[in-house]
């Protein structure tokens, strides 16, 4: 198991195989030692994670959603790396959109769910640069999606 798996298991997570594109593009994209992982939307074992933030969820429960998103970005890594998730060296931006009511201003405390999972899952490899902003509507009435850019070794 690698060293990333290994810290992931002791954090209770598994990461799930790499979802199907639902449109015409990739999951990731590799160009030299950068990755560029699509959008990851919320969803967990029972199914997708619906609602807006501040109206159907709270803040709590936005930031939850915002960690399926990073377990499936790191899915998506994982493939990227062809297995070998130890390949990373950094996970460089997240781009966070929430879906939110037009007066709910908190989406930075969602998307610390995606950053806070993966600053505890990679140490600082995991620290990056971030955006985190809102959406009047998700693909599929998610509550939120994020995608990133990593590089590897």
């Amino acid at each position: 198991m690698s060293e990333i798996e290994a810290k992931l298991s002791e954090l209770g997570v598994t990461l799930p195989d790499v979802a199907a594109p639902a449109a015409n593009y990739v999951p990731y994209v590799v160009v030299g030692d950068m990755v560029y992982v699509s959008g990851q939307i919320s969803q967990n074992a029972e199914g997708l994670i619906l609602g807006k933030v501040g109206a159907d969820l709270d803040t709590e429960a936005g930031a939850a959603a915002a960690k399926t998103c990073a377990i499936g970005l790191l899915a998506a890594l994982k493939s990227a790396c062809g297995g070998d998730i130890d390949r990373l060296v950094r996970v460089v931006k997240l781009v966070g959109f929430v879906n939110s009511t037009a007066d709910y201003t908190e989406q930075p405390k969602v998307i610390n769910g995606a950053s806070d999972f993966l600053v505890e899952a990679l140490g600082d490899k995991g620290r990056h640069a971030r955006s985190a902003v809102s959406a009047g509507a998700l693909p599929l009435g998610v509550a939120v999606e994020i995608e990133a850019i990593f590089q590897i070794a």
